[in-house]
């Protein structure tokens, strides 16, 4: 088993990150320690460049990287390798919370965190035995399901390599196109919000590199007009790391624009927000949630409105700009706590937003709460992207949340907006609400059969989608 083919699956449904083109981590690392081991990888990620089908039929182990939404493509694929001989491993974190759906599609599975387990793995297959000691495996045997016990995570994340973009087909559109370099510096995140799988999948107890290590590779990387994405869910997680590192990035002259999810209790250390600012930040994307209190407190998001208004202010002040992310739907929200959230938006002079659909992902609080309830309306899991209702809201109808959220956009992201932005020489910010504002068109106009089917409810969505009548998203 010398040839191995990483595969993530493309999205289904328009969305607004389509166009940058940030892949995750999971195959380009699994994809390196192979490597380093000896062996022949590379990684396909669709959105950036369909894999050759050549290539993939080649390979004597194929590994799909899956979320949720793009679960039914991974599967399809999957099915169609297996039916030529392939064998295939599913990872990500939709199979690590369904772990027997993906054997029906899958030789493997990984559950969770694999760097511990891949190599093992390989070299088990290669044996022709020892997969019963492969850590975090799912498999199946005589007609038996095992699952092995977990891996166990790294603690230390310095033991990982720096992934090698160069294994990916495509790896200069992310660079080059589009000017972006991902970097993570952590795993986990301290807080257990009800909606997020995060915690399920890296757990509570936050993971670093050293901030050595990540200053070495951005000093490696040629970073001249290039932008910095640190991937870590919970970037202030650890506020004297973070300082650690701004004044790392100083200290060595490293001169590049960055941005990274921080939470809004941030704006608590002013210093350290325009320590940020001098070493390059340029964009946070802040898990504002909602602006109604009583949601605040059902995701158990350990925040309040004031702490949100005053994270806007601190941050404006140094001149950061904020991506505002919201989740809608929750059962203390009503189709007024929907407009609510787009006036807090424009009033607080937010620069750009997303108004996302509370989805119940699999190994969320949220999700075993839904099914527990028979509130679960659509079970194709492609749909589970964040812009479509897929559960029985409690205080507003499937239709009127799904409405709510595509005027609310399309507000936000008006043409006399844009004008405004424009008139005050706010270029950056005029630029992404119309790029914004060309995504929501398109999805209104390929979906817009899901929102006038919601008016007969959920089961009449559910009846197009199994009957194959739902038109196909392009």
């Amino acid at each position: 088993m010398r040839r191995i083919v990483f595969y993530e699956p493309a999205t289904k449904h328009p969305h607004v990150f389509k166009q940058f083109h940030l892949p995750r981590l999971g195959g380009v690392l699994l994809g390196t320690l192979l490597k380093k081991a000896g062996y022949d990888v590379s990684v396909y990620v669709e959105d950036l460049r369909p894999p050759r089908l050549e290539d993939l039929l080649g390979a004597d182990l194929v590994g799909i990287s899956t979320i949720t939404s793009t679960a039914p493509r991974a599967y399809r694929m999957a099915d169609y390798l297996r039916s030529k001989g392939v064998n295939v491993l599913l990872g990500g974190p939709h199979v690590t919370f369904m772990p027997d759906e993906a054997l029906q599609h899958a030789d493997y599975v990984f559950r969770g965190e694999a760097e511990r387990s891949i190599v093992p793995l390989v070299k088990a297959l290669e044996a022709g035995s020892g997969l019963e000691r492969v850590p975090g495996l799912s498999f199946r045997r005589g007609g038996e399901t095992f699952h092995n016990p977990p891996a166990e995570p790294v603690w230390d994340l310095d033991e990982l390599p720096d992934p090698d973009w160069s294994l990916l087909h495509g790896s200069f559109r992310i660079a080059w196109s589009n000017k972006i370099v991902p970097i993570q510096t952590s795993r986990g995140c301290p807080f257990d919000c009800s909606f997020c799988s995060v915690t399920k999948m890296f757990g509570r107890k936050v993971r670093y590199r050293s901030v050595g290590r990540v200053l070495d590779e951005l000093s490696r990387m040629d970073l001249r007009r290039r932008h910095v994405f640190f991937y870590d869910d919970h970037f202030s997680a650890n506020r004297g790391r973070l300082r650690e590192l701004m004044e790392g990035i100083l200290a060595r002259g490293l001169r590049f624009q960055w941005s990274a999810q921080v939470r809004a209790d941030l704006a608590d250390d002013e210093d350290l927000v325009e320590l940020m600012r001098r070493a390059g930040c340029q964009t946070v994307y802040i898990g504002m949630e909602s602006v109604n209190p009583e949601t605040l407190k059902a995701y158990n998001k350990h925040q309040t409105v004031s702490d949100i208004e005053r994270s806007i202010r601190v941050l404006h002040r140094h001149r950061i700009r904020i991506h505002g992310m919201f989740v809608l739907g929750a059962d203390t929200d009503t189709v007024e706590t929907v407009r609510a959230t787009c006036r807090f938006a424009k009033k607080n002079r937010i620069e750009t937003i997303q108004f996302l659909i509370l989805t119940p992902l699999p190994g969320t609080p949220f999700f075993a709460e839904m099914e527990r309830e028979g509130r679960l309306g659509i079970r194709d899991w492609s749909y589970y992207d964040a812009h479509h209702v897929v559960f029985e809201p409690k205080r507003m109808s499937p239709y009127e949340l799904q409405r709510e959220i595509v005027r609310a956009l399309r507000e936000f992201y008006s043409l006399p907006r844009i004008l405004d932005d424009v008139l005050r020489l706010r270029l950056w910010e005029a630029l992404v609400k119309i790029y914004a504002r060309r995504i929501e068109l398109r999805w209104e106009r390929l979906s817009g059969w899901f929102l006038d089917s919601l008016k007969g409810g959920l089961s009449s969505v559910r009846a197009l989608i199994e009957s194959g009548r739902a038109p196909a998203a392009t």
